[in-house]
């Protein structure tokens, strides 16, 4: 069921896609391309799951009969298999390569979004990342600031904010007239100071984006690392320097790691 409820998911948000408009029928091709695999998986593992269950245990070292420790194995496969959290979609127009894997080991390309806690900086609410994401059609993008105070000139962050927030950018260029700036691509903020450390209404605009009848701000686009926790830049292996992006994909798989802007860029 877990199997098939995904499959659900991956077509959907396809469907929603290329019905508003906001993608290209051929979209939907990937569909076949993604789950087809998944499926020919799924059997490939209920087949060799039958056959343990259905073996003796060995009698000597020379019996094909099944380990209890290889059972044991291969049932914790299937648990993560099943749960969708093993599941590594290849390279495709939604997904990327992994060329720059590295800015954020964490996070591989093709697989399900690890969420992380941390601390939302508009009112200190400690919460799961992946938690914040609504199941609405969205792909986020994830800003995984550098080092520098994102109020400043020299950060990375600042400057690809400010890009975002330009007539070039993808969120201008993608985003039908009249609709939520975020309603195609969502971004949002992760800051390596404390949220004691920064100033919210400094944050970049694109952070603070006008939405609704009445343009009111949203102020849930920016996170901190929990301090009663493990660093969300340590446990998924953010690159502090530089920082990175990772950009996620509506049904919470990582479409693409992409270096943050250089400064002056």
């Amino acid at each position: 069921m877990n199997v098939s409820m995904a499959d659900a998911w991956n077509l959907g948000w396809k469907l929603a896609a290329v019905l508003r408009g906001t993608a290209r029928p051929e979209l939907l091709h990937t569909y076949s391309d993604e789950r087809q695999q998944v499926a020919q998986e799924l059997i490939d593992f209920d087949r060799e799951f039958a056959r343990m269950m259905s073996a003796r245990r060995p009698t000597s070292p020379d019996d094909d009969g099944a380990e209890p420790g290889a059972f044991q194995a291969h049932f914790a496969a299937q648990g993560r298999f099943t749960a969708g959290v093993a599941t590594r979609y290849g390279p495709s127009m939604i997904t990327g390569t992994g060329e720059h894997q590295q800015l954020a080991g964490g996070y591989p390309v093709g697989m399900r979004f690890h969420s992380a806690p941390v601390v939302r900086l508009a009112d200190a609410k400690p919460m799961q990342l992946g938690h914040a994401a609504r199941a609405d059609g969205a792909w986020r993008l994830y800003v995984f600031a550098d080092a520098a105070d994102p109020s400043s000139e020299v950060s990375r962050a600042r400057a690809l904010c400010e890009h975002l927030a330009s007539e070039k950018s993808p969120l201008v260029r993608f985003t039908p007239a009249g609709a939520d700036p975020d309603s195609v691509i969502d971004v949002r903020a992760v800051f390596q100071q404390g949220h004691r450390d920064l100033d919210v209404g400094r944050l970049p605009a694109v952070l603070l984006p006008r939405k609704g009848s009445f343009g009111l701000i949203d102020h849930e686009k920016a996170f901190c690392p929990d301090p009663k926790a493990d660093d969300i830049f340590d446990l998924r292996g953010i690159a502090r320097d530089q920082g990175a992006m990772v950009l996620v994909r509506p049904d919470q798989f990582v479409a693409a790691v992409l270096p943050s802007m250089p400064t002056g860029s």
